[in-house]
């Protein structure tokens, strides 16, 4: 199964992603809102279990390539959260995104996401879809204005994050069914 947007296809993830993929997220630029870079194994080990998911569901995050280039740029896509998660409002579907640093500012994250959304609302019928992110993340909170989500104003200690970690204040954005179908459906 794969999607395509006007520049993009999102799919499932490829043997010949994995360097290209860890190569991202051993940029401290791309990483700066994460608590650590990756090794290749652990890149490696995170890939694998993005492509296990999708196989076994048939949606998450998927591999972003340029249609233009067939180049890997990143993942983009969804993910659930379970009641355990300690995340405001799990159980949930999140959207969320990794793209590297050079394909940043050209709108493609957010065309992605729109199409990530379009999946969750329509096939997935969601009735909502969550983001969140490190209070100092800025790019990826525009991108979730960007595609609609709304901040909850409901800030968390991340649950995975040792207390008075830089990163451990988050923020949750959301969109609903019913705010997305506003969008989509909005006369030009």
């Amino acid at each position: 199964m794969h999607m395509e947007t006007q520049r993009l296809i999102l799919r499932q993830w490829k043997p010949n992603d994995y360097r290209a993929y860890a190569q991202l997220n051993a940029d401290p630029q791309v990483m700066r809102y994460f608590p650590a870079i990756l090794s290749n194994n652990e890149s490696d080990a995170q890939a694998s279990r993005i492509e296990e998911l999708i196989a076994q569901r048939g949606w998450g995050f998927w591999a972003v390539e340029l249609k233009s280039t067939g180049q890997f740029i990143g993942f983009v896509g969804l993910h659930s959260q379970d009641e355990t998660s300690g995340i405001p409002n799990a159980p949930f579907i999140e959207i969320g995104w990794r793209l590297s640093a050079e394909y940043w500012g050209l709108g493609y994250a957010p065309e992605a996401a729109t199409k990530a959304l379009q999946f969750a609302f329509e096939v997935l019928k969601a009735s909502s879809v969550f983001a969140f992110t490190a209070l100092q993340n800025q790019p990826s909170q525009r991108v979730m204005a960007k595609i609609g989500m709304k901040n909850t104003q409901q800030d968390f200690n991340h649950p995975k994050l040792d207390q008075g970690h830089r990163l451990e204040r988050h923020c949750l954005y959301a969109i609903t069914q019913q705010q997305w179908l506003a969008i989509v459906n909005k006369p030009d």
